[in-house]
């Protein structure tokens, strides 16, 4: 997801709406988007969220409500959401923005879908898992 593909649509304008918690991005070729905080923040392109492979994603519960604190520009190809609920490690870049844009109601169905699977809810964060395995935060682990 780092960096642009050739000729990909750039933003034009980027704007944070607070009050209905949507990010709205113009782009080069026309297409504009609102895409919701919490959209954003389910599926960051941080390893938190997606894990470190296939398979490994984590499923995000708990951010109806998660607003962005934060905004910051990553060279000329992305920007760096620092969210309400301390996550701030997701890269988004223009192509990742406007694939979240352009798929945003399938996304929306399949998280959905993957929540009503797990018996939970886009209100209730999921329980901290407990035993051996887990999630390094040690050197070369991730950043939360």
């Amino acid at each position: 997801m780092a960096g642009l593909k050739a000729g990909a649509p750039t933003p034009q304008s980027i704007t944070v709406h607070e009050a209905s918690r949507v990010l709205e991005v113009v782009f080069s070729d026309g297409a504009a988007f609102r895409i919701a905080f919490e959209l954003m923040r389910v599926y960051s392109p941080s390893a938190e969220v997606q894990g470190h492979g296939p398979g490994q994603e984590v499923l995000q519960t708990g951010q109806r409500h998660v607003t962005l604190t934060g905004l910051e520009p990553v060279g000329n190809y992305a920007v760096k959401p620092t969210f309400s609920d301390g996550h701030d490690t997701g890269i988004f870049s223009w192509d990742y923005l406007y694939e979240l844009g352009q798929r945003q109601d399938a996304l929306w169905a399949d998280y959905l879908r993957r929540l009503a699977e797990a018996g939970a809810d886009r209100d209730t964060p999921m329980p901290p898992k407990r035993g051996g395995g887990g999630h390094s935060h040690g050197s070369g682990g991730c950043a939360h």
